[in-house]
């Protein structure tokens, strides 16, 4: 990564800046990065207020080191975000709305969906893509952040409740997000050594978990955490789906799996069970210090991209540092755990049912 110098020679660039999709810790870090530097290189950041919404609308705000200045600290966005807005079908007008912003290129922070949208009116907006998610399963970048601080809040939620697991002598299934890819599970299961994590890419089997759960009670255990992500699913069996009301880029959303699991653990196994659904709780808490590390990293490169007008870019991390690639990389199907992944390897040698 280059440095990028101060310079000044009377005349300003006009550059958006909007959040999209799901908001995640560490997106108000990038925005404070991105606006310290370019603002210090005669440049005017307007943030675009609620993804593309505020593209439709028009309506912006200015971005300044005054108003951002501490923002890396917080959760959520201050530019608001949304992932309701669709361009499909309105390519001309999301097009002709964002012209009339008179700004010289558009930054994105976004997930898989606002990369699917903006992928249809790319060759019209000079653009340059922040990848963004909880979840992790963004192709063509080894690590998202805010994944860093959501499986901290899986971690930190499994090590509190093994008290009350073994208080009670109760098996507590803790349900994560992530929809189909079960990375935030297998995260933050790891980090706290639970006793079984079921994802997406691996579905179980019943009898064998119904066998490890009895050997694990037989044996004297007094409780038992389970950490599983809201795609999970048995062999032969679909994934918990119900119908989203509430619009969005998914459609569907999962729900209902840890539900399912405790009903099944208490009827057929010889524990009593109980479930916690951790929800928003995942993308609601302070940054870490890994996630801001990676945050002011990728604000940097950003800024020093738009500074040397490399657009349809993306910022990304791979092998160990951040830097940056085509943006079409993060245009591709979302990146699942891999039966050779070495964290399954790991979980397995702890003796973790995976």
């Amino acid at each position: 990564m280059n440095h990028v110098h101060h310079s000044s020679n009377g005349h300003k660039r006009r550059i958006g800046l909007l959040t999209g999709g799901g908001d995640a810790p560490g997106l108000n870090s990038i925005i404070e990065a991105v606006v310290r530097v370019l603002s210090r290189n005669d440049f005017e950041i307007i943030g675009i207020c609620d993804g593309f919404e505020g593209i439709f609308s028009g309506r912006t705000q200015p971005l300044t080191i005054d108003t951002i200045r501490g923002a890396h600290s917080t959760a959520g966005t201050l530019l608001g975000t949304s992932n309701k807005s669709r361009i499909d079908g309105r390519e001309k007008e999301f097009a002709e709305k964002f012209s009339r912003l008179k700004l010289e290129g558009l930054i994105a922070a976004g997930g898989d969906g606002t990369f699917a949208a903006l992928q249809r009116v790319i060759d019209s907006i000079p653009t340059i893509g922040v990848p963004k998610t909880i979840d992790n399963d963004l192709s063509g970048t080894e690590l998202t952040f805010g994944f860093d601080t959501a499986c901290s809040v899986v971690a930190d939620s499994a090590d509190a409740l093994r008290a009350t697991a073994e208080a009670h002598h109760r098996a507590i299934v803790i349900e994560t997000m992530g929809r189909n890819a079960g990375w935030i599970a297998l995260g933050g299961g790891l980090a706290s050594y639970a006793d079984v994590i079921l994802v997406p890419e691996r579905p179980f089997s019943r009898e064998k978990l119904l066998h490890f759960l009895n050997r694990e009670k037989n044996s004297g255990r007094k409780g038992l955490i389970l950490v599983a992500s809201e795609g999970a699913r048995a062999d032969d069996e679909k994934a918990h789906l119900t119908t989203s009301k509430l619009g969005g880029s998914h459609g569907n959303r999962y729900e209902g799996f840890s539900n399912a699991l405790v009903e099944w653990i208490n009827a057929e196994s010889s524990w009593e069970s109980r479930n916690v659904v951790l929800g928003h709780l995942q993308r609601s808490k302070a940054p870490t210090t890994t996630d801001r590390f990676l945050t002011s990293a990728m604000g940097v490169e950003v800024a020093e991209l738009a500074l040397n007008k490399k657009w349809q870019t993306a910022v990304v991390y791979r092998n160990g540092r951040v830097t940056h690639a085509p943006i079409t990389d993060i245009m591709q199907p979302a990146k699942m755990i891999s039966n050779e992944h070495p964290w399954i390897d790991l979980a397995q040698q702890l003796g973790i049912f995976i």
